[in-house]
């Protein structure tokens, strides 16, 4: 494979990979703290519903953002729509766990809060091979009161910290956030939040960060600059990384794309995948959990003769209200939103979904981060806001003989 034969797949290769990791990190059973003797946690269904909740995600944000870059931690924002779920009651309940792709006529909602437990508990293991922390958090306004139930499921279901938030004063709240945030994610997501509103009551945050190391590492000597085709008329110049190794590889004609697999020093692994020039949306269409299955089980070792792989550093910024609705997760957003249990009343609903992600690749190894973060405001901030940040007349009326006595228009509220 020829340098100037690369076309842009960098997104979706680094997706997948995540899901790799994922798929790798569950495979382990264990029994989870605080589980109830009996029910089982079916690692297979939880990580099924992830992959098929990734690749639909990942269509809405590829379609949303033609010819950019599309990077985004869909473990970080299932695990961020799990926590919020647990506040969730009837229909907003129902809408979420199947926006995530969950079948409920086959899994319970139980047995996925406990699967996300065990997933959290599976994935801050310690290791030796890799920098991996996953973990959650939920930010409270000081005066409101929390369900027992709802704080006590958050800390042992989601392993979330709580921290007292005045977010009367919400550049303070957005900084407190961001820096936890940023700390969290050894600097790498410096603002999740670019603005909270004063209404805002609870925030509950997910963040991931991501370190290993190839097991194979690129030699630094060997990577030259060389012409990336962005597209048909247009090549950019990059750092282009080239070794010869065996590795896992799979030529796949039914979709049009040529992978191979590269594994880190944890045996987690990235897959990336080349489709065909011209084929990238035909292949994007196509992306079914089934698919990735029978994509990992095709790869068969195979002497690569050169290996090019671009240095990158990607990374994006994404509002996810709109895209969720589209994913059907929509009444949480709306005044019938049911969140009662949260507070024990139906008086909260979600104002905005926000996700950051960074991801850089070099002859090293990979460094992920990812944050989700959910802004919680009361139904009564529903209230019609006008704002006169335009030209707007004006008219002073006399009360008694209904007389206007002043009468205007501002075009400049700075000119005397």
């Amino acid at each position: 494979m020829r340098a100037e034969k690369v076309s842009p797949l960098l997104a979706l290769g680094l997706l997948v990979a995540g899901l790799c990791s994922s798929v790798h990190c569950l495979q382990e059973n264990v029994t989870p703290e605080g589980q109830h003797k009996g029910t089982a946690v079916d690692d297979h269904a939880l990580a099924s519903s992830n992959t098929d909740f990734a690749f639909s995600l990942y269509k809405q944000l590829a379609l949303k953002n033609p010819n950019k870059n599309v990077i985004f931690s869909p473990l970080s924002v299932s695990i961020a729509l799990g926590f919020l779920s647990l506040g969730a009651r009837g229909s907003t309940l129902t809408e979420i766990l199947e926006g995530l792709k969950f079948n409920l006529t086959e899994i319970q909602e139980t047995e996925i809060h406990q699967g996300f437990q065990h997933l959290l508990q599976t994935l801050n293991r310690p290791s030796n091979q890799l920098q991996l922390s996953v973990g959650n958090a939920m930010f409270v306004q000081d005066q409101l009161k929390l369900l027992d139930k709802f704080r006590e499921d958050a800390h042992v279901l989601y392993s979330s910290e709580a921290f007292s938030t005045n977010f009367g004063d919400p550049e303070a709240a957005r900084s407190l956030i961001n820096d936890y945030v940023k700390n969290k994610t050894q600097g790498k997501i410096e603002e999740l939040f670019k603005v909270l509103s004063p209404e805002t009551v609870l925030v509950l945050v997910n963040y991931i960060y991501f370190k290993a190391r190839w097991q194979i590492p690129f030699d630094p000597k060997c990577t030259q600059q060389a012409e990336f085709h962005v597209s048909e008329n247009e090549t950019v110049q990059v750092s282009m990384m080239n070794i010869a190794l065996v590795i896992p590889y799979f030529r796949d004609e039914e979709l049009g794309c040529t992978l191979v697999e590269l594994t880190y020093t944890s045996n987690d692994s990235a897959l990336f995948i080349l489709p065909d020039e011209g084929k990238m949306q035909d292949l994007e269409a196509k992306l079914i959990p089934e698919t990735l299955t029978r994509w990992r089980n095709s790869l068969q070792p195979r002497l690569i003769h050169t290996l090019y792989l671009p240095k990158f550093s990607i990374s994006s910024d994404y509002n996810l209200e709109d895209t969720l609705s589209e994913l059907s997760i929509q009444k949480v957003f709306t005044s019938e939103a049911d969140l009662s249990g949260i507070t024990g009343v139906k008086n909260l609903k979600v104002s905005q979904v926000v996700h950051s992600a960074v991801l850089d690749v070099d002859e090293e190894g990979t460094e992920g981060a990812a944050a989700t973060g959910v802004e919680i405001i009361p139904l009564s901030s529903l209230t019609t806001i006008v704002r006169f940040n335009r030209p707007f007349l004006i008219a002073a009326i006399l009360k008694d003989t209904q007389s206007i006595i002043f009468l205007g228009k501002v075009t400049n509220p700075t000119q005397a």
